[in-house]
């Protein structure tokens, strides 16, 4: 699945994802742009659950963005663990709701937004790259009648 190029790109793009979620989740995420970003939604939530929930998954991606840094020597498995968890960060496009956005703008100008739009819009890109590369690997494949993984001839 890897080529060269991709294998440097998963790195790079593993090390602007790992600090760019450590960011978001630590530190422009805090209590006060979380109480904010409920106010804006209209919830009377307490912030201070919720935002122990917010951190621990941050910490999750931030140590699976990490496992991207072994690109360069790893075998194909880290391929498709790079690609899920890219697509549960490109998730967050969707998922974070507009309004923390907003509550990080008020708070922090449009540096409070980059973290998350780097992150998560990188990462949906990094997915659209890396599944267009399993693609053009299941075509070369298939058209060549190599076996594939499943054991299947290809077609």
């Amino acid at each position: 699945m890897w080529t060269r190029s991709l294998r440097i790109l998963v790195v790079v793009c593993s090390i602007v994802f790992t600090i760019g979620t450590a960011l978001h989740g630590f530190v422009v995420i805090d209590e006060e742009v979380l109480a904010r970003t409920m106010e804006l939604a209209g919830a009377s939530a307490d912030p201070s659950g919720f935002l122990a929930g917010f951190r621990a998954v941050g910490a999750v991606f931030v140590v699976a963005n990490a496992l991207g840094l072994l690109a360069l020597r790893a075998g194909n498995w880290l391929f498709w663990v790079v690609l899920a968890v890219n697509a549960g960060q490109a998730a967050g496009v969707g998922m974070v709701p507009f309004e923390m956005f907003q509550a990080a703008s008020e708070t922090y100008g449009w540096v409070g937004i980059l973290p998350s739009v780097v992150t998560d819009g990188g990462a949906l890109i990094l997915v659209l790259i890396m599944l267009g590369r399993a693609l053009a690997v299941v075509r070369q494949r298939s058209a060549r009648g190599t076996v594939l993984p499943s054991g299947h001839p290809g077609r």
